[in-house]
């Protein structure tokens, strides 16, 4: 260990700093987010010497490391696990403990901390990270005794991994980091007011949701994050193999079913397709799963889903009835209910009108590619890029945006956990280091970040890391020079006011509103320059005849690589249905 001492027992005597990272070997961390700073110096000196049993990545942002770690952690289903200083370090992975939380997402932050002696005091770089983070996290400890350490680290990946999972913050001073104690890694963990419950459906509403299948003439299913976190894909599919039932999800629920299978009703909700939405508008029978019935999915909740029966299955009893009166609401782990229901379930005796109503919807009302045909439109990239990746292992995360929306549209993902996105907080800045994290969990799979240059410029300091920690993560960069999705609503609901969404320069108002740049001499900031300036390969293009040769560049790049695509900032993304409306004010056009 890094600064054992016998003592005078013979016992190994071990710092705070040594018995956090060797209990995070223990719980089978391989790899953590870090960047230092005066109160975790410990820490990372401790790091050094399990560096054969624990990988540290240093970030170039916080914010960057701690949605590494939440790219890590939504492609493994394992704690992602990241660490700053105190004070700036600790406040900036607020945001990514925010978006943990609310995409229920299992995370580990470590923040240093300012002495105890101090603690209250205003010390340099302090903050009170535990109140800042109360709101937002799981749980959270400021640990102020080393001998409390080795048993909050087993508490924390406890809480963080059971139930519904989500981020545990970990505040450490650095004088708990430096005392010195024979730990007990066995320490009993004390937990009096968290009882984890494995909530497993009755048989009887089992029946009563097998039954209500059994009668039902037009029903859907929607699939959201919880049937993917629940790695319950697999029971769904079985479900649909044997009922029939066609399939929507939510933006967290995408890859829990094929998005190219005929029963796939592709996402719903604001800018899900039209037919989604129509199905869930007439269903007979809603059958809801691992979902949460997001704003964002129902828009006005009293018209939505109200001509059928709702089945809510949720492992969170918090959620059910909250937003959405369920009319069969069963507190389950998603996995053991669908599993019990494949075992007693029969199909309904006749959808072929159902499947012919949704068919007729599909063909009417098809996922559109932009109006400029002489133009790349974003969706024609996206799925470009679909057709030249879909028989790969390939893993999409995307920043927050339009991008972010056509790409759920548009590349038709087939497995669960190929998929990250800032769903419930809508974090620019997301796609890059959740790439980074997705890779490392995967080195074999092809990960690429659709991004979109607003969002891409958060944290493009990560392509930094990229290059130094050798981490091969691709960028497809749809480029408008705007903030797209503000421009959307400012152009649907602001009569096309541009309120500070061009994202080029002050001194070229003639550009303000005029969309890309005439020739790519006139193009700001210049990605490819920066990216190359970074370490990573990169490449421009305009023209639709050079888009597949400059993605199959981009694929094939042995290292990290942006490709700049220039798209037109006036696209919208359409379906669309405005917040707080209901199907019947859906926009097409």
């Amino acid at each position: 260990m890094a600064t054992s001492t016998p003592d005078r027992t013979g016992l190994a005597l071990q710092s705070g700093a040594d018995i956090l990272i060797e209990s995070l070997v223990r719980h089978g961390v391989d790899v953590i987010f870090a960047y230092p700073g005066g109160a975790s110096m410990p820490l990372h000196q401790s790091l050094t010497a399990y560096k054969d049993r624990i990988r540290t990545v240093l970030p170039r942002h916080e914010q960057g490391g701690g949605f590494a770690a939440q790219g890590y952690a939504r492609t493994t289903g394992k704690p992602g696990v990241c660490m700053a200083t105190s004070g700036p370090g600790a406040t900036n992975l607020v945001t990514c403990i925010a978006d943990a939380k609310l995409d229920s997402i299992p995370l580990i932050a470590i923040t240093g901390q300012v002495k105890t002696a101090v603690i209250g005091s205003d010390a340099f770089q302090e903050t009170p990270i535990v109140e800042v983070c109360r709101g937002i996290t799981k749980h959270h400890y400021l640990i102020t005794d080393v001998n409390d350490v080795a048993r909050i680290v087993r508490e924390a990946f406890h809480i963080a991994t059971t139930g519904r999972p989500g981020p545990v913050l970990l505040d450490v001073p650095k004088d708990v980091q430096l005392a010195q104690i024979v730990p007990d890694y066995e320490a009993p963990m004390n937990l009096p007011g968290y009882h984890v419950e494995t909530h497993r459906a009755p048989a009887e509403q089992i029946s009563q949701v097998a039954a209500a299948i059994k009668r039902s003439k037009r029903p859907v299913i929607y699939a959201g994050g919880g049937v993917v976190m629940g790695d319950a894909s697999e029971q769904l599919r079985k479900l649909v193999a044997k009922t029939k039932i066609p399939v929507t999800m939510t933006l967290m629920g995408l890859g829990a079913y094929p998005g190219a299978d005929p029963l796939s009703l592709d996402m719903l909700g604001m800018h899900g397709s039209v037919y989604a939405n129509y199905a869930v508008d007439e269903a007979d029978l809603l059958l809801a799963f691992g979902v949460r019935f997001d704003d964002r999915v129902t828009g006005k909740v009293s018209e939505f889903a109200k001509h059928g029966k709702i089945v809510h299955i949720d492992v969170d009893p918090s959620e059910l009835n909250k937003n959405k009166e369920a009319h069969i609401p069963i507190v389950s782990d998603i996995k053991y209910a669908l599993t019990e229901l494949n075992k007693i379930v029969e199909a309904p005796d006749d959808l072929s009108p159902w499947h012919a109503q949704i068919a007729d919807w599909k063909k009417a009302y098809p996922l559109k590619f932009g109006k400029n045909e002489a133009a790349i439109s974003s969706q024609y990239a996206i799925h470009q890029l679909w057709e030249l990746t879909k028989d790969q292992d390939t893993i999409i995360t995307v920043g927050v945006g339009q991008h972010q929306m056509w790409a759920a549209q548009h590349y038709r993902l087939k497995d669960p956990r190929t998929w990250c996105s800032s769903s419930g907080l809508g974090t620019m800045g997301f796609g890059l280091p959740a790439a980074m994290g997705a890779k490392i969990a995967h080195p074999e799979s092809l990960v690429i970040d659709i991004d979109g240059d607003g969002s891409f410029q958060m944290n493009i300091q990560e392509l930094a890391t990229c290059h130094c920690e050798k981490i091969p993560v691709k960028v497809l960069l749809l480029n408008n020079q705007h903030l797209g999705m503000v421009v959307q609503w400012e152009d649907r609901f602001h009569a096309g006011n541009r309120a500070h969404t061009y994202l080029g320069p002050i001194d070229n108002p003639e550009a303000i509103g005029r969309g890309c740049a005439d020739s790519p001499a006139d193009r700001y900031p210049d990605f490819v320059t920066i990216a190359k300036g970074f370490g990573a390969g990169a490449s421009y293009v305009r023209e639709k005849s050079d888009l597949n040769d400059a993605l199959k560049e981009m694929i094939n790049y042995p290292g990290p690589y942006v490709l700049d695509v220039e798209v037109p900032y006036q696209e919208h993304v359409l379906p669309m249905i405005p917040a707080g409306m209901t199907v019947k004010e859906l926009i097409k056009d």
